[in-house]
């Protein structure tokens, strides 16, 4: 007991909402131009991955209650393995590998963690990572990726001029992505400093945390969701079975993303949103299922860093419901109607409250977790996350990263995730998703490349003097 270290109240609720068929698995794909030598790959994992002290870690428990202790069995070969595709070793093969890891759960008697190497794929190497969601956010985790990179020139990305520079990037960008970041400070900023704390306190058991004094019980978190209606109801909810399936879009510029967004009046984050809802409308009708007024919720982390006083791992988000007007067809109204729901949000503490819930799930009884998580669940068809990146290209073991794509985990039910990743000035969107509920993500995929063009169109045909008339640019599209 004296080697354990308590696990974070926060973390213990990601931890807590693993299933078997929904293992909280953040999935990431790291692929290579030129091919990866799986023994520099291991030494690199060696040297500058298992720095950090916690990868070394395995979870514990001691009643209900949650630690992190040293594995005494450590073994860096059990994770990071090599693996080779079938022929003819295409993306095909890759995406049935990335499904097969992502539905096969991490062994709870190791650190809960692995990379898997292919060394030939195409013309260069993929790398298919898997990291437990109780070790860090994606967030951080971005950071751990940059800690086992180097810049064109062979430094290290985690020498501290580099760090500061990785960092000023994603504070840009966290800008540009807006209001989920600093746009939600006014509502972060009650009572002269009060959300700081909280968040600190609920981050760290070792403050002293006194739940019930505070007033935050898990019965009034759990009561304030369980008032929240239920979205539309479509194939994209059920019970997942367990089967996992991934697949990634094109690289879009990221130069015409911003453009788009400055030349509409909106953010990045609102195009990128107003693109997936605009997918997934698509897909359904293909299926032959009704879209008018249908409304899908989805769970929108949002980064509350800024509002802890957090170690380098860790997870340090709240988040936010955002409802997806799949009802509306023209993709410039559903855009102006994103950004208004987005603007809603500013002053919104759902970050808090949706915080809040996730520890009470972490300090409370476990009997009472499933029940919070399932109404989680009810409430929400899937989990849409953005993570801001490096903006110049970055070196695996001496190769140049081509793409860099991640899968974000759903909680309980939910059996659909998107995942947006900016990295060397463009743009790529994960989907996963359980087999039961969507047979092939690839079809989704695809349609997001398609919709933010006809945005593009529509801004294109409009005029560049300053952000457009949303009737005006609503009226190009009929």
């Amino acid at each position: 007991m004296s080697q354990r270290e308590p696990m974070s109240a926060i973390d213990t609720a990601w931890l807590r909402t693993d299933r078997p068929t929904n293992p909280m698995v953040i999935g990431g794909l790291l692929l290579t131009d030129g091919r990866v030598s799986f023994e520099r790959f291991r030494q690199v994992m060696e040297t500058h991955f298992l720095a950090h002290r916690r990868f070394r870690e395995r979870v514990a428990f001691h009643g209900d209650s949650a630690y992190w202790e040293p594995d005494p069995d450590f073994d860096l070969s059990f994770h990071v393995r090599r693996s080779a595709l079938p022929r003819p070793a295409g993306r095909r093969e890759l995406v049935e590998l990335v499904g097969d890891l992502m539905s096969s759960p991490l062994d709870r008697a190791r650190p809960l963690w692995q990379f898997q190497l292919v060394e030939r794929y195409g013309r260069g190497s993929a790398i298919v990572a898997r990291i437990h969601h109780c070790y860090a956010d994606g967030v951080v985790l971005m950071k751990v990726l940059l800690s086992i990179t180097t810049d064109a020139g062979g430094t290290p990305e985690f020498a501290p001029a580099e760090q500061e520079r990785a960092e000023a990037h994603a504070d840009l960008l966290q800008g540009w992505f807006g209001p989920l970041g600093n746009a939600l400070s006014g509502a972060l900023r009650i009572g002269g400093g009060l959300a700081s704390a909280y968040v600190d306190t609920l981050l760290h058991p070792s403050h002293a945390l006194d739940y019930a004094r505070r007033g935050i019980g898990l019965t009034a978190e759990a009561a304030r969701l369980a008032l929240m209606s239920a979205d539309s109801p479509t194939r994209f909810k059920g019970a997942p079975h367990g089967v996992k399936r991934a697949a990634w879009t094109e690289r879009l510029p990221l130069s015409e993303v911003k453009a788009l967004a400055h030349a509409s009046g909106c953010s990045i984050n609102d195009v990128l949103m107003s693109c997936a809802a605009g997918a997934l409308r698509r897909y359904l009708l293909d299926k032959g299922d009704p879209v008018e007024g249908v409304e899908v919720r989805a769970l929108v982390p949002v980064d509350m860093r800024a509002q802890a006083k957090g170690g380098p791992l860790g997870n340090y988000f709240g988040g936010v419901f955002v409802q997806l007007p799949l009802g509306i067809d023209n993709p410039m109204q559903r855009l102006y109607e994103l950004k208004r729901r987005m603007g809603e949000l500013k002053e919104s503490a759902e970050p808090l409250f949706t915080l809040g819930l996730m520890a009470a799930v972490g300090m409370g009884p476990r009997a009472l977790q499933q029940e919070v998580i399932d109404l989680l669940a009810s409430r929400c068809s899937l989990v849409l996350t953005n993570v801001p990146g490096p903006q110049y290209p970055l070196y695996m073991a001496g190769r140049r990263l081509r793409e860099v794509v991640f899968w974000v985990p759903q909680s309980g039910a939910i059996g659909l995730g998107i995942s947006v990743l900016s990295y060397d000035d463009g743009v790529q969107c994960g989907v996963v998703a359980d087999k039961s509920l969507v047979e092939n993500p690839e079809d989704i995929a695809r349609r997001f490349r398609s919709e933010f063009e006809q945005l593009l169109l529509i801004a294109l045909m409009g005029s560049w003097d300053g952000p457009p008339d949303p009737g005006e640019a609503a009226a190009l599209l009929g």
